[in-house]
């Protein structure tokens, strides 16, 4: 014999339990401030003691939201990505949202639109998108009408509001600490050419050398990956006169360090690494890596409040003041010095 199933609770089983009007409980569950105390601290031990659930659909109809954003990203096995997302979600969950991630396993236009199109049918109230590649950034220019979204990492060309860290300040950083220690000049390990944050760290550490009076050297390409920072490291070995490296992440820096180590090159001793990210793992390195700091907790919380913003605003007031309405704010690196950067010898 089969037991039969318990019936979950609904609205007017709290109302009977605290001894209010289904209207009372509706009011306390949509945090209504005409409520007394006493009422709501009641009816919110009914719900405890029945262990009622919401019914977010039917809440959704009542109050034209779900509750949910979605947030459209790709290869989230990378720290960067990962770390974006994670702090997104953890941004949303502490002002009461959901999230709803779409990943990619490549960026392009299409790609994205139907990611968000998936999502604009789904009901999300605004969407996320992680765009640090320019294709990411040129598919955000076809969003849906009227759909709120934020750009992490995005160009502010296209229609919609970005939060970012600065790169450029953040590889500033890198290169003057490495010029600061005396090294005549710095040697950039560079991301991927279509990212911009590649853009933006070269930029910067180009700057730095220029604004020193210093020789820029031609930057090896990299793709992020530590098997590119070793292949890096082991044409940096060979050249005369290297004694300072810029590693555009930590994974290719620490590449370098293992290509250094075996060509019998001791590092900070000959040459100095600096890295950019702060990765769990950059501590722990032989030896333990100078770098980049991002924060993307801060970046999530910017993300989310900008993202709100826009859903809370008046639906009659759109934003149609061109690149200059929508926001950008811009999240500054902090600069981590571990034990692989020294005065050059």
């Amino acid at each position: 014999m089969t037991t039969p199933k318990r019936r979950l609770p609904v609205m007017a089983d709290v109302a009977k339990e605290a001894g209010v009007s289904h209207q009372t409980v509706s009011r306390v569950l949509n945090d209504h401030p005409n409520v007394r105390a006493d009422t709501r601290a009641r009816v919110e031990e009914a719900i405890i003691r029945l262990g009622y659930r919401r019914n977010l659909v039917a809440r959704a109809l009542v109050t034209k939201r779900s509750r949910t954003l979605g947030v459209v990203s790709f290869d989230t096995t990378l720290y960067g990505p990962a770390s974006t997302i994670y702090g997104i979600e953890q941004a949303a969950r502490s002002a009461g949202y959901f999230v709803s991630i779409v990943s990619l396993k490549s960026i392009d236009a299409a790609g994205v639109r139907d990611a968000i199109d998936y999502l604009a049918e789904q009901g999300v109230d605004g969407v996320v998108v992680v765009a640090p590649q320019r294709s990411a950034a040129r598919a955000l220019e076809n969003l849906p009408s009227g759909m709120p979204a934020v750009a992490v990492e995005g160009t502010h060309s296209a229609d919609v509001s970005v939060v970012c860290i600065d790169q450029i300040e953040g590889a500033r950083l890198a290169t003057r600490h490495l010029l600061q220690l005396g090294h005549e000049t710095v040697w950039h390990v560079s991301g991927p050419s279509d990212w911009l944050e590649t853009e933006g760290r070269i930029q910067g550490w180009r700057a730095a050398l220029e604004e020193a009076g210093r020789d820029v050297p031609e930057p090896l390409a990299g793709d992020w990956s530590p098997r590119a920072g070793y292949e890096a490291g082991k044409s940096l070995a060979r050249m005369d006169g290297v004694t300072a490296v810029f590693a555009a992440n930590d994974q290719m820096a620490l590449g370098v360090l293992r290509a250094l180590s075996e060509a019998g090159v001791r590092v900070p001793d000959q040459i100095s690494v600096v890295g950019f990210d702060d990765i769990p793992e950059s501590e722990f390195f032989s030896p333990p890596l100078t770098t980049v700091r991002q924060d993307f907790d801060v970046v999530g919380r910017h993300c989310i409040e900008v993202l709100l913003r826009q859903i809370d605003a008046p639906i009659d007031a759109p934003i149609d003041g061109g690149p200059s309405a929508y926001e950008r704010l811009v999240v500054r690196p902090t600069f981590v010095v571990r034990s692989s950067t020294a005065p050059t010898r």
